[in-house]
């Protein structure tokens, strides 16, 4: 009756690059025990109500014990009968990972288990900086070696020591391949002089790649003979990997990803969960790191109610709504995606269709909006170029002004959050309230640190400002990129140095995100 352990490699840090497999059991699992490497945006895909727990490991300071971790997960399947248990693992776990220490102990108690591969960053890392671990002509083999070995003796007692080690420096010298070493940094120093003193050409390229497929990858170059004086002159530290052979030359001319323009960058949306994909493809693709911390979540009513015309700020009593009275209406007018989407879920469910709208207009508060009536095969008759509620509610006045529309007819579809704009623009006009807007839970603790040390934050509403600041009192990014004047003033008025987008459209947002760090 015990819970199955997923023993999951998550890849070398680019959120991308976990599998679907992956990422499948990440959204149910009951159970997530995860390493320090493991990607914040990848912790992104687990479910919030998993408990986290974090075994992470530095260099020099092992924060759980690995004796530990294995008898962590045999407890946790115990804990969880039925449940699924993730161990999250950096790369693959079987390469170096110690997944097979894992995977015996549950043998051992009897707990049913599962590996899910990873990619490792033997091979991921020195693809995103441009190197090859093979090429036609260089290299026609590799050999990922481990460099976490416990080096400490002199170089003279060395010759005389190696049967201490596990790694053949005499056939490594020999290698004629591409050389990949994990983990060894702190070591590096040590292992090239060994290969050195075997025999290895001294200009043999190395390529130390740090924090590889992240935002923050850097590649420092070096030969055998200058490696340990480079290391400490760059400051290389761990994660880090060395690659050494005539491949690492082709970065020079092949390395791609330091080119994209928010490398290094990472960026915090806000957005909710399912709005937050597409501005978050758009940021990843230009190289962000991107933590998707939702701060507000919609939700459609089940009963939606009305506000009726002259009613504001007379405190009277909403009333629940009736889709019959639809033919009262020559104009509806959507204020944002969530509107959309929510009127559309209530009007086939009470048993209607799109055909109720025959003959009548639509307006639309921006192109987001009006792109998202269009899916539904719907065109907009009028859209304002301010694109925000203020911007709706002056054009759909001067059309009644001008006897086009007739403001009693109008009915506004919006959230519980909205303020009285429109209908102190419209004070004839209906509004429905068709979903609620609420806020999030608290934020976890680890994606409280994750977002402390990010760059930036992404806002689209006022909402999502202010619930942002709730969840993150003191220690969050200064700087924000806002959709709409409002968004922004809300941001102000938090201390946020704030950049708003020239259209509220995600492409816009995006191409101004680009433009700052330029």
């Amino acid at each position: 009756m015990s819970g199955k352990v997923y023993l999951i490699g998550a890849g070398p840090g680019d959120p991308g690059l976990l599998t679907l497999r992956g990422k499948e059991l990440l959204e149910k699992a009951n159970v997530v025990v995860y390493d320090r490497l493991v990607s914040p945006a990848i912790l992104g895909f687990c479910s919030p109500k998993a408990k986290m727990v974090d075994v992470g490991k530095m260099p020099t300071h092992h924060k759980v014990k690995q004796s530990e971790i294995n008898k962590l997960l045999v407890q946790y399947a115990g804990e969880y009968p039925s449940g699924v248990i993730v161990r999250l693992k950096g790369g693959d776990p079987f390469v170096f990972g110690r997944g097979g220490e894992e995977a015996i102990e549950l043998v051992a108690a009897g707990v049913e288990f599962e590996v899910v591969p990873g990619i490792t960053s033997a091979i991921a890392v020195p693809a995103y900086a441009g190197i090859p671990v093979s090429h036609r002509g260089i290299a026609t083999s590799f050999h990922v070696v481990t460099g976490h070995e416990k080096c400490d003796v002199t170089l003279n007692e060395a010759k005389d020591q190696d049967s201490k080690f596990s790694l053949d420096f005499e056939a490594l010298a020999r290698c004629p391949g591409t050389l990949i070493f994990l983990m060894g940094i702190a070591n590096m120093d040590f292992i090239a002089r060994r290969l050195l003193e075997c025999g290895k050409d001294p200009k043999t390229p190395l390529a130390f790649i740090e924090k590889g497929t992240t935002p923050y990858q850097r590649t420092v170059m070096a030969t055998l003979e200058t490696a340990g004086e480079v290391i400490a002159r760059e400051n290389v530290t761990a994660p880090a990997i060395t690659i050494m052979g005539g491949v690492v030359e082709l970065g020079s001319s092949l390395a791609w990803k330091k080119n994209l323009p928010l490398s290094g960058k990472r960026l915090v949306v806000t957005r909710a969960a399912k709005q937050a994909s597409g501005i978050s493809a758009r940021l990843s693709a230009l190289g962000a790191e991107v933590v998707e911390t939702p701060m507000i979540e919609t939700r459609t009513l089940e009963c939606p109610y009305a506000i009726p015309a002259h009613s504001t700020g007379s405190g009277q009593a909403p009333a629940g709504i009736s889709f019959d009275d639809l033919v009262n209406f020559d104009l509806l007018a959507f204020t944002s995606v969530n509107g959309v989407e929510s009127f559309f879920t209530q009007l086939i469910a009470s048993g209607r269709d799109v055909r109720e709208l025959a003959g009548k207009k639509i307006a639309s508060v921006g192109k987001i909006t009006e792109k998202k009536l269009l899916e539904r095969g719907i065109r907009c008759d009028y859209v304002p170029e301010d694109h925000t509620g203020e911007g709706l509610g002056k054009l759909l006045a001067e059309k009644s002004t001008a006897c086009e529309l007739d403001e009693s007819r109008i009915l506004l579809l919006q959230g519980n959050l909205a303020d009285d704009t429109l209908l102190n623009l419209l004070p004839r006009a209906t509004r429905w309230v068709v979903y609620e807007t609420l806020p999030v839970a608290e934020l976890q603790e680890w994606k409280k640190d994750a977002v402390a040390s990010a760059d930036a934050v992404v806002f689209a509403s006022t909402s999502a400002v202010e619930n942002f600041v709730k969840s993150m009192p003191q220690k969050r990014p200064h700087t924000s990129f806002c959709i709409g004047r409002m968004t922004e003033s809300a941001a102000c008025k938090h201390g946020f140095e704030t950049v708003v987008s020239d259209e509220t459209t995600m492409d816009s947002l995006a191409k101004k995100i680009v433009e700052y760090y330029s």
